[in-house]
């Protein structure tokens, strides 16, 4: 029997969408995985500025805890999550060093509004040498009153 590979999600706002979800079960049906979730810090406005890493966590933590009831279900077993460094490429690079990961997993908005796309992540991150999958979301429809 081979050993799960370990997969690392990416995602914030993206944590808990229907695309990130079926990608999710796709690679669980794929055979034996582990699911970490890693949200990095999200910063705003003037944080941007001073200190981006002296932000609070408590947006990334509020995230993991709607998203990983949710991948948990897709996957079919329990996920780890944890909050990362508010550099996308910084928090994934950490988690890479720290822990042992066979594959990444982006989850980002639309290219039009993603500023993960905007300072192209999956492609920095496939700079690792890992087999990365990029998932985006899917606009809602507008809905007319």
């Amino acid at each position: 029997m081979t050993d799960p590979a370990r997969v690392l999600v990416v995602a914030h706002r993206t944590a808990a969408t229907p695309a990130l979800l079926e990608a999710v079960r796709e690679r669980a049906a794929e055979g034996p995985a582990e699911f970490t979730l890693l949200v990095p810090k999200p910063v705003h406005g003037l944080d941007r500025l001073a200190d981006p890493e002296d932000v609070s966590d408590t947006e990334a933590r509020m995230t993991l805890e709607l998203a990983l009831p949710l991948l948990e279900e897709a996957a079919g077993r329990p996920v780890e999550g944890v909050v990362g460094v508010s550099d996308p490429v910084a928090a994934v690079e950490d988690a890479v060093n720290t822990r042992v990961v066979d594959e990444i997993i982006i989850s980002t908005l639309p290219s039009r509004v993603s500023r993960w796309l905007k300072l192209d992540l999956p492609s920095k991150v496939a700079g690792l040498g890992l087999p990365v999958r990029t998932v985006i979301a899917r606009e809602r429809a507008a809905v007319k009153a």
